[in-house]
């Protein structure tokens, strides 16, 4: 079976060659026997199979993670503190994953270093995989000569990041699951439930309910244009998740999030967290203050603070302190967001100031989401029961109705 092997020779040179053998471990006995390290194999049979195997086929199929980037980004400055070279890092993250997309971007990355760019300039070639935040502390840790500690700074930031993101996530699965099943529940019972209590319902000489008339009247409907009720259903559902992405929608969704009963405040405090981790990841890592600011005004994701970091921006360049801003907007940041970058200002320890913000945020909306649970299960008690009750007033009513005419 023939092979073709991309490696480095003892001298850092790049090889490519065609070798017949039995299977891929004996191409790496074949391949060290000659002084060669192996950095990606493929098997030369053109078939079919093969090439839905291949690297690159799997690449566009599969996509990185955040976990997978935290523990790329962690390895990587492990190994160069540990003072391997960055090409050779890249290589052995490439070799050890199982991740055919991590395969090719670190591949990728690391022959355009190879080829004299910048690490930086090269990660600038996947935008969907390293975001502005990613590239920017990668170059203000290669200008600093400091690359690893960047690295390491970043990886702390998204790793917290994403266990904020994961905790929220989770205290939502719940509602959402009991409120689909739900709604679930009265899609069968008003399509094959209703139909045979409304026959008996019709046959009784009293006048029904309204409540009862308009469920024997949805119901009728339903059952008679079942898939174009199905479909509407399903229409909703899209509408609704695309016209949250659209501007309009993001507006009023955000608006709704800031303003909600211990939604909003929760919110605020997220929001927060998010501007002071991206902030003091940014500048601990050496870059300047405003293009931190431009950089955190693309991290945070409610619309409504994306204007005040553009006004601590303006406010930076014509020299006035940065905590004013956040002082003045009091409904969005909380005082104490102001009064810690005040005394950052003060101290000269922005970035350390911005770092216990964002921990003690990050700390109370972990804290609020757990005690999330408290406060949505007794509010989906009552929908449920209230949804329960008035399917039961409505089928029970016109029993009653009967006894009253038969007495």
């Amino acid at each position: 079976m023939k092979f073709t092997y991309t490696g480095n020779n003892k001298q850092g040179e790049e090889v490519k060659e065609t070798v017949e053998a039995d299977d891929r471990f004996a191409v790496y006995e074949i391949a060290r026997n000659r002084g060669i390290e192996i950095l990606s194999i493929h098997e030369g049979q053109f078939t079919w199979r093969n090439i839905l195997n291949s690297d690159k086929v799997n690449a566009l199929i599969n996509r990185i993670s955040t976990d997978e980037l935290v523990l790329i980004t962690r390895n990587l400055s492990g190994m160069l503190t540990a003072g391997l070279p960055l090409s050779r890092a890249l290589s052995v993250i490439e070799r050890q994953t199982r991740n055919p997309k991590v395969r090719v971007v670190m591949s990728d990355v690391r022959e355009r270093i190879q080829e004299g760019e910048q690490f930086n300039q090269a990660l600038k070639s996947h935008p969907k995989v390293f975001n502005e935040l990613y590239i920017s502390m990668v170059r203000a840790g290669e200008e600093s000569g400091n690359l690893s500690n960047a690295l390491h700074l970043l990886s702390v930031q998204m790793e917290r990041s994403s266990n904020l993101k994961k905790r929220i996530k989770g205290a939502m699965v719940y509602p959402v699951i009991v409120l689909s099943i739900m709604s679930a529940i009265g899609v069968v019972m008003m399509l094959f439930v209703m139909p045979s209590i409304t026959g008996t319902f019709k046959e009784m000489d009293v006048e029904l309910p309204k409540t009862t008339q308009f469920l024997i009247a949805a119901s009728d409907f339903m059952v008679a244009h079942s898939v174009l009720t199905l479909a509407s259903i399903l229409g909703v559902v899209i509408f609704i998740i695309y016209f949250l992405r659209t501007r309009i929608g993001k507006i009023g969704w955000h608006f709704i999030l800031l303003y909600l009963p211990v939604i909003g405040g929760m919110t605020k405090e997220l929001n927060s967290a998010r501007t002071a981790r991206a902030l003091s990841s940014l500048l601990s890592s050496g870059v300047d203050v405003i293009r931190a600011i431009d950089i955190t005004t693309d991290v945070v994701q409610n619309i409504y603070y994306k204007p005040v970091l553009k006004e601590a921006r303006e406010a930076v360049e014509k020299g006035e302190a940065l905590s004013k801003v956040f002082t003045a907007h009091e409904k969005l940041y909380p005082i104490f967001v102001g009064e810690m970058i005040t005394v950052g200002e003060e101290t000269g320890q922005m970035s350390q100031m911005l770092d216990e913000l964002a921990v003690f945020y990050e700390n109370e909306v972990d804290r609020k989401t757990k005690d999330l649970s408290t406060i949505i299960e007794p509010l989906l008690m009552v929908m449920i029961g209230g949804a329960v009750g008035f399917f039961a007033l409505a089928m029970i009513a016109p029993i009653y109705s009967l006894t009253d005419s038969i007495g």
